[in-house]
């Protein structure tokens, strides 16, 4: 019977712990970023955008290839005969039979000469598909700053929680002994329930932390693209490792970015439609052939072909032409501008990214040493308000630094790893940059 208590027990842990453990997905930075590439509706929207610009170049492309058709057609018809004199209706109108006329025939049309405009168009759709895929790496590039946003909020979510409990039960320690020098006729009552007031803040800040990891999990699911949420953790450490402690040379990452190259490609097509629009002014030369056959009965074996050459050259079109070119000269204005002042905010925001990443990882250190010193400072004075060599007021004051200075400090690391994540987007670093 013991025996039989003892093996229900153990599979009873056994479920439970199989629950917990797909309750919650433990995820390392890796498998996050594993997973986005492959399902993030963003990268799959970007993908979808790279693939129409290509199949626009082939678009284009087909107007330099032969163009044939092919056509088929059966026809009958009757044609009124000849009028009888008096009104009265003819036998040869009555008796006329209709006639069918069976032709099919095949046309195939060059073009030989269009001013250079297709070779420009082409040129333009080369260029739109390197813009195509900068803007991938772009997507990618944001992406990956809001995946890897998400996965440190979380990692501090959950460590806050961690800071949260240790700090509740530091407030519990800490009323106990108000309460017991109270009760010893030592502390008197404000003293009792500042230090009440402060364990049912610091058991707020727990149930606080705990939301603050749902919402946490809820980014991060959005960021990984999965379309049903279930908890999962976050496993990592946090380190800051791309600090890159020398000042780079900003203007030579700025030409790496992949913002910058996609504003570059998409100046080079709007170049090239401008030739495209001034191509136009020219005439366009065909070269035509067909050949088939014509009979009135099935099959058609009477045959007929043609072959020459035509040139075609609008006149008046009500200023299109000229328009078209104003057009194109106005958006090829507009992306030298936007180049310009593209490159200009890469620079800055490189400079920018790479001072707070260095702000921040400092920080780290300073925080370090104000907790450990906080820390002792608490340690100390704990023991001297127990024996009484220390009022409360002062006690309390040393140990609401303690707390505090164990909070900063997890938010300072948070902040730097949150700047180290801005500084890899800020030189354009994607999903593929781990």
């Amino acid at each position: 019977m013991i025996k039989r208590k003892i093996l229900i027990s153990t599979l009873v842990i056994l479920i439970a712990c199989t629950g917990a453990a797909k309750a919650e997905e433990m995820l390392t930075w890796e498998d996050c970023v594993k997973e986005a590439r492959q399902s993030h509706p963003d990268l799959v929207s970007a993908w979808e955008k790279l693939k129409q610009a290509k199949a626009s170049k082939e678009i284009t492309r087909s107007a330099v290839l032969p163009q044939i058709t092919g056509n088929a057609s059966r026809t009958t018809s009757q044609s009124p005969g000849g009028g009888a004199p008096n009104g009265m209706v003819s036998a040869t109108s009555v008796n006329r039979k209709p006639s069918t006329t069976y032709e099919y025939d095949i046309t195939g049309q060059q073009l030989l000469f269009d001013g250079f405009k297709t070779s420009y168009d082409l040129s333009t759709a080369a260029r739109n598909i390197v813009a195509a895929r900068y803007n991938y790496d772009v997507t990618s590039s944001n992406v990956r700053l809001r995946l890897r946003t998400a996965f440190v909020n979380l990692l501090n979510a959950q460590e806050l929680l961690e800071v949260a409990k240790d700090i509740e039960a530091r407030r519990k320690q800490s009323l106990e002994l108000v309460r017991s020098l109270y009760n010893s006729g030592r502390e008197h009552k404000g003293s009792l329930l500042t230090s009440e007031a402060d364990l049912a803040q610091a058991t707020y800040q727990v149930s606080q932390a705990k939301r603050n990891i749902y919402l946490s999990q809820r980014q991060l699911i959005k960021e990984l693209g999965r379309r049903t949420f279930s908890p999962i953790m976050a496993q990592g450490d946090m380190e800051v490792k791309d600090r890159d402690k020398d000042r780079p040379d900003f203007e030579r990452l700025a030409e790496n970015n992949p913002f910058l190259q996609q504003l570059i490609a998409q100046k080079e097509a709007a170049r090239f439609g401008v030739k495209s629009a001034y191509a136009q002014f020219f005439p366009q030369v065909f070269a035509n052939a067909s050949e088939g056959n014509i009979n009135t009965r099935w099959p058609a074996d009477k045959n007929e072909w043609s072959i020459g050459a035509s040139i075609s050259l609008p006149i008046f079109d009500g200023g299109n032409r000229f328009a078209t070119a104003a057009k194109a000269e106005a958006l090829l204005d507009q992306t030298e501008a936007d180049e310009r002042s593209g490159r200009d905010g890469v620079i800055f925001t490189l400079s920018n990214m790479w001072t707070q990443l260095q702000d921040a990882v400092d920080n780290i250190e300073v925080q370090k040493k104000s907790l450990d010193a906080a820390r002792e400072r608490a340690k100390i004075a704990e023991a001297e308000y127990s024996i009484g060599l220390m009022t409360f007021d002062n006690w309390i004051i040393i140990e609401d630094g303690y707390v505090n200075a164990k909070t900063n400090f997890l938010n300072t690391e948070t902040n730097a790893l949150t700047a180290e994540a801005n500084w890899i987007q800020a030189k354009g670093g994607t999903l593929d940059y781990d």
